[in-house]
């Protein structure tokens, strides 16, 4: 052994979006001149950056190289120790590679943020938004929900009304609101409700909705029933006093010829109608009634009546490729993505190694969209262009969805920063998922994976370096 190396200090705690420096010693007691290639090793290689990268000693010197640790503040950096080590390798003599070891201490945080699903919602008899939480913190994060207006107008039923949510996870609670007071006719009414989310020992997190109320019977089927009614009153009142009046051409006859066979009609009896009188049929405009109020008491934010456009077909997203080949192979599973570029919008959703994206264009990938099936959903992170620094950048946060659903990394917003690359895992890092990118004025990278079970739970798509981008992208599972 030609090297002598110490960690100072063997132990360090940082706090996620902050930074911590350990110094490594290193002395060469070896007989020649040597130089030494650092490089960080473990789960928070990508975290770390290390100065200078080469060290050339003298024998019988000493030398320092700083190592800089600068955690995300994300789901993805874990609050607890992170053991890493840094492989050390002689240029002269590379088969002596020496790996000090070294522990990292991530101190926790919490974040949460949440989301009603439609913000309005209309019924008559009840509605059914859905809340969002999402757990952007790096530790679990237990909390119970409770909903409140002004003036008590509306019940709530909330299920599950606690909820513990793992980092970089989100959690849906289905609510049903339910009006105290039924309006039967008249005008909709507004009736703004808050849900809160309350984690202990700190301040609630308020989300405002609106539930709108409706009528059970519209106001122009009140009219229209009162104007018939009025109608058919006018039309009864009338013919109650419509009395007709009865001509007749017949002349008495002469005295002579009162002497026949047949006796002389009857004369009309006045106040009688005539018998070719028919009753006048009842006003067209009370079919009108029927079918009136389609529309039901749904809770969500749906149309009121058939004249209701027809909704275009959707676009295909990485669920619906997903979906679509998990129907035409079930017994496999499958992963489904598309990139979003700056001049052409998202590409086709392509599956299981494919191609999404265009190798050597130039085109500037801002966000990705993956969905997965038989895989227990995913979770992935973009890393961005940093405009300030040239360290590892992540704005966004983790984002998850769980199989046939849709996950979105990065931003598709007008100016949003190109991807550098983006971290992905299946399964909750407990499945395998492969990557390789193309990367702007380089070349397809190696295929590499992530490893479950060795420390590697994730696998990050892209490159280190700040200015180049990724053009392509393809994926396996």
């Amino acid at each position: 052994m030609n090297l002598w190396t110490s960690l100072e200090p063997a132990s360090a705690t940082v706090d996620p979006g902050g930074s911590t420096t350990v110094r490594l010693r290193l002395r060469n007691t070896g007989d020649v001149v040597d130089e030494y290639r650092f490089e960080v090793v473990g789960p928070l290689a990508p975290w770390a950056l290390v100065e200078p990268q080469s060290l050339r000693l003298f024998p019988g010197t000493t030398g320092t190289v700083a190592l800089s640790f600068s955690p995300p503040r994300t789901p993805d950096a874990a609050a607890g120790p992170h053991p890493y080590a840094v492989r050390v390798t002689p240029t002269e003599h590379p088969q002596a590679t020496t790996v000090p070891e070294g522990n990292l201490t991530v101190t926790p945080f919490t974040e949460m943020r949440a989301e009603l699903v439609p913000p309005t919602v209309k019924g008559r008899f009840r509605g059914r938004p859905r809340l969002a939480v999402d757990n952007l913190g790096n530790t679990k994060l237990t909390a119970s929900v409770r909903g409140s207006d002004n003036g008590d107008q509306l019940s709530y039923d909330i299920s599950p009304s606690n909820v513990q949510i793992d980092p970089g996870r989100a959690a849906f609670l289905q609510t049903t609101l339910k009006p105290r007071q039924i309006i039967w006719i008249g005008s909709k009414e507004d009736r703004p409700y808050t849900l809160a989310v309350q984690r202990s020992g700190a301040t609630p997190l308020d989300v405002a909705g609106t539930y709108v109320q409706r009528s059970v019977l519209p106001r122009w089927l009140a009219a229209l029933v009162s104007i018939l009614l009025a109608l058919t009153i006018a039309f009864v009142m009338i013919w109650r006093a419509y009395t007709p009046h009865v001509d007749t051409t017949a002349t008495e006859k002469p005295q002579e010829a009162a002497v026949g066979t047949l006796p002389p009609l009857p004369s009309p009896t006045p106040g009688a109608p005539k018998a070719t009188a028919a009753t006048a049929p009842a006003p067209p405009a009370a079919a009108a009634t029927q079918g009136a109020d389609a529309d039901t008491d749904a809770g969500g934010a749906g149309g009121d009546g058939p004249g209701e456009k027809e909704t275009e077909a959707p676009e295909r997203t990485a669920a619906i490729a997903v979906q679509q080949k998990a129907a035409e192979d079930p017994g496999t599973s499958h992963i489904c993505y598309r990139v979003f570029t700056r001049d052409h919008g998202w590409s086709d959703a392509e599956c299981d190694g494919g191609t999404a994206g265009t190798a050597g264009s130039g085109e500037q990938i801002t966000s990705v969209n993956i969905a997965v099936s038989k895989s227990n959903g995913t979770s992935s992170n973009a890393m961005v262009r940093n405009p300030t620094a040239t360290g590892q950048y992540f704005p966004y946060g983790w984002s998850s969805a769980v199989d046939g659903a849709d996950n979105y990394a990065g931003s598709t917003e007008k100016g949003a920063p190109y991807m550098r690359g983006f971290t992905i895992e299946v399964d909750g890092g407990n499945s395998t998922v492969c990557q390789t990118t193309y990367v702007h004025n380089d070349d397809w990278l190696a295929l590499a994976c992530d490893e479950p079970g060795n420390g590697l739970p994730f696998t990050y798509a892209g490159t280190h370096d700040n200015d180049p981008w990724i053009e392509a992208v393809r994926l396996t599972v």
